[in-house]
């Protein structure tokens, strides 16, 4: 067995686009312990208009389920984050400190809008590291800026972003475009973890088959170091990534 860390997933009931019930929780989360992860951290959508959720209720709502499923066999251990979509409503929460990080609080999960990287990002980003969060970019190969090419990255990278690689665009999940670009900046050694994004039992075997994947395209020790290492030495909050 595997000693996975997933810091982005969808596994809290009934709170976003994720997983509906606690049994399809409990199935996801079994899932991924089946795939080798130890520890898996639920990082539920916070997205104004979308997903109107908030620290107190989503810490109520993973309570609620960690409850029930630490009573099971087969569970991983279970944290929390958030997926925060980069808004003015994002900004306003971190900075009066009611955002929600992983734990240990020394980074969060950050989303951009797919179309266009919105103004002052690298600002932003530099402002959370000042105040000791590193962001973790989610998926990067899924925004249209960097399809092609990793130029518009650098100004992010140099701002404290880490960028964080969603498993199943190896595997042609979300389309052409982003699985080449997933190739591209994983050859570009531009990644530092790799996480599921699983938001429903049955990613679980597209998760298997791109596990397979990275393995293949960067060899098994790399991949390890992506899935394990790398996320565990961001919650402890020193990632050895500059």
């Amino acid at each position: 067995m595997s000693d996975y860390v997933d810091l982005h997933a969808h596994w809290v009931p009934a709170v976003d686009d994720g997983v509906k019930t606690y049994d399809e929780g409990l199935a996801l989360v079994r899932g991924l312990r089946g795939l080798g992860y130890s520890l898996c951290v639920a990082t539920p959508h916070i997205r104004t208009a979308m997903f109107e959720n908030r620290r107190p209720g989503l810490e109520q709502a993973h309570a609620a389920f960690v409850a029930q499923a630490s009573r099971q066999t087969d569970v991983p251990e279970l944290g929390l984050g958030a997926e925060h979509f980069f808004d003015d409503v994002f900004w306003s929460l971190f900075q009066r400190g009611e955002h929600l990080p992983y734990p240990g609080e020394k980074a969060a999960l950050v989303e951009l809008p797919p179309e266009r990287l919105p103004l002052r990002l690298e600002h932003v980003f530099f402002e959370m590291r000042v105040r000791g969060v590193r962001p973790i970019l989610a998926h990067p190969e899924r925004y249209r800026a960097f399809y092609d090419e990793s130029d518009a990255l650098d100004p992010l990278l140099d701002a404290g972003a880490i960028p964080q690689l969603d498993l199943m665009s190896l595997v042609g999940r979300y389309g052409r475009q982003p699985q080449r670009a997933a190739e591209r900046l994983l050859s570009e050694g531009l990644y530092y973890l790799a996480c599921s994004d699983a938001h429903r039992a049955i990613d679980v075997d597209l998760v298997r088959d791109a596990i397979a994947r990275l393995r293949t395209l960067v060899g098994r020790e790399e991949a390890d170091a992506l899935m394990g290492e790398n996320p565990r030495r961001i919650l402890a909050g020193n990632p050895d990534f500059e």
